[in-house]
């Protein structure tokens, strides 16, 4: 990977980390010494401070996360979706599976009155159709001014000019918290050609990144590019989630049910960056864990469901991933 871990499944990275929760201190020729059943001495990196500070921060993402999803489970927010025929059952389900209550609603004449009763919405854009971005903008508008948190998932984006100018209205008059997509979509909403293959991305989020953090400052938004590694950017923080299966790229909803979780952790969590970070983290360890038996594409489907109902903090704190 050539980005930098700093937390992997219950162990830290940085050889430092051990010695610096054991509370050892440098000697009087600036070293600091090894716990006894390690023994030898370690130079004090010139970057030992910052090594410290980015694990604690680290921590901190982690124990939120755990908070977060027990939250849900808590409190079962109820998630507005305006989103696309094809996965609207497996994103309600998703929902359903990890504590959340999902509402499918996108009539003209209700999404002002559902909204108002949610926890947060999400906007996807997956089967775009001119009275869905009529819903959609109501919604908003009425998500506004109920303070309910919005997550758009602005999907095709970069591969045709309808899809791409609608997410980008959306940004410039909706008061969007958060934009969750695959890297092609999140380039084309930073300034640059998409390039998406349909739905699809040809980028990763290395080659997103960028993007990611100048459209997070310019729309103030929180940035999630999700792939074969996830990316989330506030503009100023950035913090890369290793978790995840490729199996998780050969069922049809799973990036849709990605953004459903995001909204339903921005229900219970007021940092949106923090609770993105949170949904990713759930989710990708709920894909290594149904991918964990072998199955194929559709048993998958099914057995990552099971997974978002079973995991739990222990199972975060195991198998998490982060780095920057």
């Amino acid at each position: 990977m050539r980005w930098q871990p700093l937390y992997f499944g219950s162990l830290w990275a940085n050889q430092y980390s051990d010695v610096m929760k054991r509370q050892h201190l440098p000697d009087a020729r600036g070293v600091l010494q090894a716990p006894p059943e390690v023994g030898g001495e370690y130079e004090i990196p010139p970057d030992f401070e910052l090594e410290v500070r980015l694990e604690r921060t680290a921590m901190n993402l982690l124990e939120s996360a755990c908070n977060a999803l027990e939250q849900v489970r808590l409190n079962r927010p109820l998630v507005h979706n305006i989103t696309n025929y094809v996965v609207m059952n497996f994103t309600a389900n998703a929902l359903l599976a990890v504590g959340a209550s999902p509402v499918m609603a996108h009539a003209r004449e209700e999404v002002e009155d559902m909204v108002r009763l949610a926890g947060a919405l999400i906007i996807n854009i997956g089967t775009l159709s001119t009275p869905w971005i009529e819903s959609m903008f109501k919604a908003g508008r009425a998500a506004a001014a109920s303070s309910v948190p919005i997550v758009l998932d602005p999907v095709g984006s970069g591969a045709t000019r309808f899809r791409t100018e609608t997410a980008r209205r959306m940004l410039e008059e909706l008061p969007v918290s958060v934009v969750r997509g695959n890297a092609s979509e999140i380039i084309s909403l930073g300034g640059a050609a998409g390039g998406a293959r349909g739905v699809d991305s040809i980028h990763s989020a290395d080659d997103a990144r960028a993007a990611a953090e100048h459209l997070a400052r310019s729309s103030s938004v929180v940035v999630a590019v999700t792939g074969v590694e996830d990316l989330v950017t506030d503009g100023v923080r950035t913090v890369r989630i290793g978790n995840g299966h490729a199996l998780m790229g050969r069922v049809t909803g799973t990036g849709c049910a990605a953004s459903a979780l995001c909204a339903a952790f921005c229900a219970v969590e007021r940092d949106p960056f923090t609770a993105v970070t949170g949904a990713l983290l759930t989710f990708g360890i709920a894909g290594e864990l149904a991918a964990a038996p072998g199955p194929r594409p559709g048993t998958f489907q099914v057995l990552l469901l099971d997974a978002l109902d079973e995991i739990d903090r222990a199972l975060l704190t195991r198998h998490a991933r982060i780095g920057v």
